[in-house]
């Protein structure tokens, strides 16, 4: 028999804004979480965002400070990965960081707002020849997280969103839905 036969699978359901215990490897079953750090004044540095199927893990970053938090309630189960698991992972881990760096490396606020909302529309959306769909009520986006992530102010991202639906960039399809024209989307992040 194999380790992970042996060992007990633990399965948890936890509400929005919790943290996921460390050093252990969570399969997500539903919901949406975030890993990040802080910076040295304090601030939230997102490092990734994960859903359903997706599987993750503090285990083998080389700070201790990194967080794994519940944006939305989740049911994760405790997950044994296998070498090849391990290194889709990593890929997944590095390619998230790569594009979250650029993003935040857009000086013009408006632009980078965008950019976030079409990375989060391609990787969490309903992709379409026309565009992307997105929930804010879904990945629980409120104007502050949509901020924190993208290393703006709340008022700044208020703002902005008021802009793109004077102009089209933003459509709102009912209270929690949101569409984004394929014409609107930011190059690069779509």
């Amino acid at each position: 028999m194999t380790a992970s036969l042996l060992t007990p699978t633990l399965r948890l359901s936890l509400p929005a804004n919790n943290p996921l215990p460390h050093n252990l490897n969570w399969k997500i079953e539903e919901g949406y979480v975030r890993t990040f750090a802080w910076d040295t004044e304090g601030e939230t540095i997102t490092l990734g965002i994960w859903g359903p199927g997706e599987w993750v893990t503090t285990a083998f970053s080389s700070s201790q400070a990194i967080e794994l938090q519940c944006l939305t309630p989740v049911v994760v189960r405790q997950f044994h990965p296998t070498a090849a698991d391990i290194d889709q992972l990593l890929r997944r881990q590095l390619q998230n960081i790569e594009e979250i760096f650029q993003l935040n490396r857009i000086r013009s606020a408006d632009q980078r707002l965008l950019a976030l909302l079409t990375w989060i529309g391609s990787h969490f959306g309903q992709v379409s020849a026309s565009g992307y769909r997105l929930s804010f009520k879904e990945l629980n986006f409120t104007h502050q997280s949509l901020a924190e992530l993208c290393g703006l102010t709340r008022v700044t991202v208020t703002k902005a969103l008021s802009r793109y639906r004077e102009i089209g960039t933003l459509q709102k399809l009912s209270p929690e839905d949101w569409f984004i024209p394929r014409s609107a989307l930011y190059p690069g992040f779509a």
